[in-house]
């Protein structure tokens, strides 16, 4: 309850904070254009005669005219109604051709603020980007300048056409006021005091909406991590959360709009109610049927129409005018935190991931994802299956995956087993399923059929921090946080002494790097890395985790042959097993056995032993050989 009070008076303080901010430009604005509004408060004048002339002929019509037998001059009378009526097309022309020295420069004004806001945060964000930058410079701007001529039309057309259906009835008989009048000040009133909760009920649910869009978009761009870290249920909670904060928010913003309907009932239906039933009582008192037919002429075209579309713009044009023009002309508004269990963004680092991944992904563990088959692919045995050993740091046994029911397997039947300390590269083409072998390593991803085991022990119904404990996983997109160099070299162990995050640096030859970034406690902005130094920032985090298996998924993509060669090398001289989803051939001769797989046939073994038993290995090889790499 009390976070939700606070909710509430935080975004009364934006609204009010918003209206401070947007009036004093606005009567800057209109201050240098006097002369605009004086001409267009004179052709309002002449709309506001045009709506006296109407009720006022067809009241004299009917009692000079029609009921006093003079058939001429009652005619005569609703000529001059009907003249009254064809003169309002050149009145609004003359309307809408002064409207436009109001809305253009308007719409101007906030482009060029638009682009001096954008051009600034650039210059003070160096590589950054401002998403909202086309959003601001075409719909938003066109918003106000659209909200903004309907509020001017609205607003002067009401108190024009009011004044003139006033005085018309109090020309008619003042006790058609008497009648008219209190309702509709009711109504009016009802509808005012609607504006201020109805405008901060309009931004609740605009904010609930759109941390919910965000949520929903952040935590889809990490399923993979999600899974891995086990924050999944965490993170359906908080969007469980976020769905019940916007039901909410719409709830109470259609009880405003149920009282604001009811204002327009009352201002827009109850003067022409009352009317209706006080004729006797009007009667009584002298007005004539045909100042009783003049007055809800005045009702039924001037006065009822006004209020109704003065409600209706106030409601909802007055309340986008002023956010966008805020969100135009007034301060950035700070980039939002990361819900809890959700994805991570720049800057945050949540802690249920620690441990876990040394670089958070992307999710494409789908069919239409990029590492997705674009082929049907069959691996299967190649000879007897291999010994298994409970000690196996990886084992996989008979594992099959598909994805769908009808998709062929992109593994099918897999054995291989991976000893502890060894250093083993995965080759084969695009799309083979290299990358959903190492997520079903990591448990990202469950088997068909068959079982994959991590250290003796099945991978499945393990918690994400036991799996976190064992593995960690380098995918190809290297993630970097905006902490210190130190703390993103530390991610997964928190507690690295001095000494060894010196011998990671050292053994990665990262000393360059860090001395150009400030050292190890200078803050790291992401955007002034390329994608080879995120790579070796990741590969460090790895190097320097505790995890005993370290999963490289073509994590050396974006580095040189050298830096690539130099990284592997440091990896597999740690303490562990190393498996390379390799970017080169060169990993597969570094590593102490290969595995290919090539859609036919799963061929495992030293790289001598593959050349002699894989073409396909034999081809790479020696397309590999072809170039500028030559065999050792």
């Amino acid at each position: 309850m009390t976070g939700a009070a606070g909710s509430r008076t935080q975004e009364k303080d934006a609204g009010s904070g918003a209206l401070r901010r947007t009036v004093p430009p606005a009567r800057r604005f209109l201050a240098r254009r006097k002369g605009v509004l004086a001409r267009l408060a004179l052709w309002s004048v002449a709309e506001a005669g045009q709506a006296f002339v109407v009720g006022h002929g067809v009241a004299r019509a009917v009692d000079q005219g029609f009921l006093a037998g003079d058939t001429r001059r009652g005619l005569g009378w609703l000529a001059v109604a009907a003249v009254a009526v064809l003169l309002g097309a050149p009145v609004m022309r003359g309307v809408f051709a002064e409207l436009a020295g109001l809305t253009e420069p308007l719409r101007d004004g906030l482009v060029r603020r638009a682009v001096d806001r954008s051009l600034a945060g650039a210059l003070a964000r160096p590589g950054g980007t401002d998403r909202a930058a086309v959003s601001r410079l075409t719909n938003q701007v066109e918003i106000a300048r659209d909200s903004f001529a309907g509020l001017v039309l609205t607003l002067r057309s009401f108190v024009f056409t009011a004044a003139g259906a006033l005085l018309g009835l109090l020309s008619l008989h003042p006790d058609l006021l008497v009648v008219v009048l209190p309702p509709l000040l009711a109504g009016l009133a009802l509808f005012l005091a609607t504006l201020r909760p109805m405008a901060a009920a309009q931004r609740r649910a605009l904010a609930a909406d759109e941390a919910l869009g965000d949520h929903a978009t952040r935590a889809r761009a990490a399923l993979r991590d999600l899974t891995a870290c086990g924050t999944g249920p965490e993170t359906a909670r908080r969007g469980a959360e976020l769905v019940a904060d916007a039901a909410a928010s719409a709830r109470v913003l259609a009880r405003w709009a149920a009282v604001r309907t009811a204002a327009l009932g009352v201002a827009g239906h109850l003067p022409v109610l009352m009317l209706l039933v006080t004729v006797p009582w009007l009667r009584g008192r002298g007005v004539t049927a045909g100042a009783l037919l003049g007055a809800f002429t005045y009702l039924a075209q001037s006065l009822l129409p006004a209020v109704h579309t003065l409600m209706t713009a106030l409601g909802a044009a007055g309340s986008r005018l002023l956010v966008v023009v805020d969100r135009i002309t007034g301060p950035a508004p700070a980039a939002p935190a990361p819900p809890a269990g959700g994805p991570p963004a720049a800057g945050a680092v949540p802690p249920g991931d620690r441990g876990t991944s040394a670089a958070p992904v992307a999710d494409r563990g789908s069919p239409s994802a990029a590492e997705d088959v674009p082929r049907s692919v069959r691996t299967a045995r190649s000879g007897p299956p291999t010994a298994r050993r409970p000690g196996a740091a990886v084992e996989f046994r008979a594992v099959t995956l598909s994805y769908g029911v009808r998709a062929e397997p992109v593994l099918d039947s897999l054995d291989l087993c991976v000893a502890p300390g060894e250093h083993i590269a995965v080759v084969g083409p695009s799309g083979i399923g290299k990358s959903t072998l190492t997520r079903l390593v990591a448990g990202m991803l469950a088997p068909s059929s068959g079982e994959v085991r991590v250290a003796g022990r099945p991978v499945a119904g393990r918690t994400a921090a036991e799996l976190g404990a064992l593995r960690t996983l380098v995918p190809q997109e290297a993630y970097v946080f905006a902490g210190t160099v130190g703390e993103n070299l530390t991610y997964l162990r928190p507690d690295a002494c001095r000494a060894d995050i010196d011998a990671t640096v050292r053994d990665l030859a990262l000393r360059p790097l860090v001395e150009r970034l400030g050292g190890l406690d200078a803050p790291l902005r992401p955007d002034e890395l390329s994608q080879g130094e995120r790579q070796l920032v990741a590969l460090a985090r790895a190097h320097l985790s505790a995890a005993p298996l370290l999963l490289l998924d073509e994590a050396t993509c974006h580095l040189d042959p050298a830096s690539e060669a130099r990284a592997e090398e440091a990896l597999a001289r740690r303490p562990g097993t190393l498996l390379v989803v390799a970017h080169r051939l060169s990993s597969a001769v570094r590593a102490d056995r290969v595995l290919v797989l090539d859609g036919v046939r799963t061929v495992c073994g030293t790289h001598q032993e593959v050349l002699a038993r894989s073409s396909l290995y034999r081809d790479l090889t020696g397309h590999w050989n072809g170039g500028r790499h030559r065999e050792p």
